[in-house]
């Protein structure tokens, strides 16, 4: 290869001495013609001989100038044109350019040698060579035409044969690749071909070895896998594969995680591992992996992680060896193997400590409970928990050094920001010279959940109690309301305006009604009050009040309204939802001093977003939030824990009864909703009530009752309250009793009265068997031996037709739904007026 080298190339039709013969032809042809003008001696020989050797003067001078001023070169022009020839000439690949038209203007001595060309009268184009050749004719034919648009490409063909002449026939491997020169001139194609069978060969002896590699891998008694950084598997063997139950044949690469193979145990155990893992180290893990299946294969890991620059895992190889214990294994490896899947498996936290409390191992539920810190051994358990619980923790640790058996269980609080609690037992290690360092092993059990849900059960159980009480002193408060407005509107029928008793008489009445709002703010908190709920949207609603609100709030209070869209619709009662806001929206007002903002908002909830709120009361479901904020001065905790008590209040004396509040957790409770308050120091403090969505229905089901305090409305449409029907009153409480049947009598009214539920049975069939006849029944809800509603439904037996009114303090939903569905019947709450009583009756009969 080398003497070639040294010769000259087979063709080259564009070199330098060529142009050098067309410029002597032309200065020989300018002499040749002078000559012949001068011995021909025509006229204008003479003259045209001087004009010629006039331009070549002209032009010798301007080609000396030119030289002078460097415009014209003749050294480095050769040698760079000389060297470029010299690079294609001795160039090992065989290289040929074309025209466009296929003409040949240059080959070097390589391409001869690869095509077998020995002259130039044998070179032909690599089209010509191999367009007839099968296996390399359609590549050469797509080169051409990329060839033709003046684009690059490169094609690789075998050959049954090879293209040198007297060499032994034998398949070879060739690339050839095409491009267009960049001149300005005529476009011409640089054409390469070159053998490479040595490198194919070479590719195949590779992946041979390589092929032989995997498969000794795939069918290795040991699992293997690799993983990238985030745990996406990039390499399974078939081992691991077939414990697994992956079909291999469906798996790509970086498609599934690791994690969806191990338990969750498994993972905070191998996150712990990554975490604290360098880059030569080789980390050992004993934990359970996840089959197909679903069962759990007990393996040991070997995991090896490079890491970056930045000390981020870059890839993990990871050996896994089959910890499944067979039939004629080792006793004592069963047993460890069963130990280690008891250890990382159990959901109570456990470790092992040293004597300053430093973890030396802990499970996966450990490391879940207090972090990785102190599983990794980072931090003391002691830093682990609260301030005032640190000492107890020393307390037991010191015992168990001591050998000490029976150490109480700690409860303590975790450090963090979230409250979080815990039970600790700790025992003391029976041998603590056995040079593990072990001197006392920790379980934990997190009761975070449970001291919530004792927490939310006294609350739930104080509240119900103080509701309780609430309602039977509301209940007798009523009757004793209910005689004195009786006997107050009797003596005002005899106590004109002009009497000086009159004055007397209507400040009773106005103290009475006053006591009847506070029996029923309490009715309110024990969710024992009327309440008339229909669909209705917040957003409309909190519209409606911005004046109402404006004015609570004052000049010096800014309010504000933030409303979402598409509020879901939500059933209340409007006039106790509006009751509620406005008793937040003063004691907003009343919590800051100065100025101030009050922000309303409402938005929707859906169920996944509430366990965010971090409220244990709070069932998941679909709601409507609306927030009440204000940014005053904030409640203590211990406030903020009895704020809707009733009679709990943190104003001054004659400022506030402290039913507001607990009016409006009633309120709230009795509509299905739940209210909660959240308050900072020095920052102020939000109520969020939590109403359920409503969803309407085709036919909504309601209960159809017809309330007397509705009946007000009408009762100035009914002038005439008299009547002569013949009505039967049963009421428990004789001195309200004897009032109402009093003030029935005075309006002309037939009126029969019994004491309880059974009298009244008795006296109506009493007056039937006498041939008499009862139009209407006002019974009390709460009577001894029988209830008004059990009333009603013997009654219903003998008469289904009797029209019937309840009296009570309590709502009717405390007892309608006592009642059979559709059952229609007045309602009269206590205390009442003797008018209100005529109205109902009335409305009762004429309906």
């Amino acid at each position: 290869m080398a003497s070639t080298r040294d010769e000259k190339p087979l063709i080259d039709r564009d070199s330098t001495p060529g142009g050098l013969r067309r410029l002597l032809f032309l200065a020989g042809f300018l002499f040749v013609l002078a000559a012949a003008l001068a011995l021909s001696r025509h006229a204008y020989g003479a003259p045209a001989l001087v004009a010629i050797f006039g331009l070549l003067a002209m032009v010798g001078i301007a080609s000396v100038f030119a030289l002078a001023l460097g415009v014209i070169r003749f050294g480095d022009v050769d040698r760079t044109s000389g060297i470029g020839k010299d690079f294609l000439d001795d160039l090992p690949t065989g290289t040929l350019i074309t025209d466009r038209k296929g003409r040949i203007i240059y080959a070097n001595r390589a391409y001869g040698e690869q095509t077998g060309a020995v002259s130039s009268t044998e070179v032909r184009t690599l089209e010509r060579l191999l367009s007839r050749e099968p296996e390399a004719s359609e590549a050469i034919y797509r080169l051409a035409n990329l060839a033709r648009e003046r684009m690059s490409g490169e094609e690789e063909f075998r050959l049954s044969r090879d293209l040198r002449h007297g060499v032994t026939p034998s398949p070879r491997w060739y690339r050839a690749t095409v491009r267009a020169l960049g001149r300005t001139g005529e476009p011409l194609l640089a054409w390469t071909i070159a053998d490479i069978t040595n490198e194919r060969e070479q590719q195949e002896t590779f992946f041979r070895d390589l092929q032989h590699a995997i498969d000794y891998l795939d069918h290795a008694p040991a699992g293997f896998f690799a993983s990238d950084e985030d745990g996406r598997i990039t390499y399974l063997n078939a081992t691991l594969a077939a414990w697994l139950g992956v079909d291999l044949t469906e798996f790509r690469p970086q498609t599934r995680s690791i994690s969806e193979f191990l338990t969750e145990e498994g993972r905070l155990i191998l996150l712990r591992t990554q975490a604290g893992s360098t880059n030569s180290d080789v980390v050992t893990l004993d934990l359970d992996l996840v089959t197909a299946g679903g069962q759990r294969l007990p393996v040991r890991l070997l995991r090896n992680s490079s890491r970056r620059v930045d000390g981020r895992s870059k890839l993990t190889r990871t050996l896994v060896l089959n910890q499944r214990p067979s039939g004629e294994g080792d006793p004592a490896r069963a047993a460890e193997v069963r130990f280690v899947r008891f250890f990382n498996s159990s959901p109570m936290a456990i470790a092992a400590l040293d004597a300053m409390g430093r973890v030396l191992r802990a499970n996966a539920a450990f490391t879940k409970l207090f972090g990785d810190a102190a599983a990794l051994g980072g931090v003391m358990i002691t830093d682990c928990v609260r301030d005032q619980n640190r000492e107890t923790i020393r307390q037991a640790l010191l015992a168990a050094v001591r050998g000490q058996a029976g150490i109480p269980a700690l409860d303590v609080q975790l450090a963090g920001e979230a409250a979080r609690a815990a039970r600790l037992y700790v025992s003391a290690n029976s041998d603590i010279h056995d040079g593990s360092g072990e001197v006392a092993i920790l379980y934990g059990v997190d009761i975070t959940e449970q001291r919530a849900l004792e927490e939310q059960f006294a609350q739930s159980q104080k509240m119900q109690a103080i509701g309780n009480l609430a309602g039977g002193i509301a209940h007798d408060f009523n009757n004793v309301l209910t005689i004195i407005t009786a006997s107050v509107d009797f003596l005002l029928l005899n106590h004109p305006t002009g009497d000086p008793s009159f004055q007397d008489l209507i400040l009773i009445k106005q103290s009475a009604n006053r006591a009847a709002s506070l029996v029923r703010q309490l009715l309110a908190y024990s969710r024992r009050q009327t309440m008339r709920p229909k669909m209705l949207s917040l957003t409309d609603v909190i519209a409606d009040m911005h004046l109402l609100l404006k004015r609570i709030s004052g000049d010096l209070v800014k309010l504000e309204r933030r409303h979402a869209r598409d509020l879901w619709p939500v059933m209340a009662d409007i006039g106790q939802f509006e009751q509620v806001i406005t008793n937040l929206v003063q004691n907003a007002r009343d919590a800051m001093r100065e100025s101030g903002t009050v922000t309303i908002s409402t938005r929707n909830v859906e169920a996944a977003e509430t366990a965010g709120f971090g409220y244990a009361e709070l069932i998941p479901a679909d709601y409507v939030l609306v927030e009440v904020a204000d940014t005053g001065s904030g409640m203590p905790p211990e406030v903020a824990e009895r704020i809707f008590e009733p009679f709990f209040t943190t104003k001054e004396i004659g400022k506030g009864t402290g039913l507001g509040l607990s009016m409006a957790y009633g309120i709230i409770k009795q509509s299905g909703g739940f209210i909660f308050v959240d308050s900072v120091m020095g920052e102020g403090t939000t109520f969020r009530i939590f109403l359920p969505r409503h969803v309407p229905t085709e036919a909504p089901i309601s209960l159809e009752v017809s309330a007397g305090s509705s009946g007000q409305s009408s009762a100035s449409a009914a002038k005439d309250l008299s009547g002569t029907s013949s009505i039967l009153l049963v009421e428990d409480e004789d001195n309200v009793r004897s009032g109402n049947v009093r003030a029935l009598k005075m309006r002309g009214y037939e009126v029969h009265e019994a004491s309880s539920g059974l009298e009244a049975l008795d006296v109506i069939d009493e007056i039937e068997a006498e041939g008499g006849h009862i139009d209407l029944v006002v019974s009390d809800v709460v009577m001894p031996e029988m209830d008004g509603p059990t009333l009603l439904r013997e009654m219903r037996k003998r008469r289904p037709d009797l029209k019937f009114i309840f009296v009570s303090g309590y709502a009717e939903d405390a007892f309608a739904k006592n009642l059979p569905d559709g059952e229609k019947f007045g309602f009269l709450p206590k205390p009442f007026s003797l008018r209100e009583l005529a109205v109902a009756v009335k409305t009762a009969l004429d309906e």
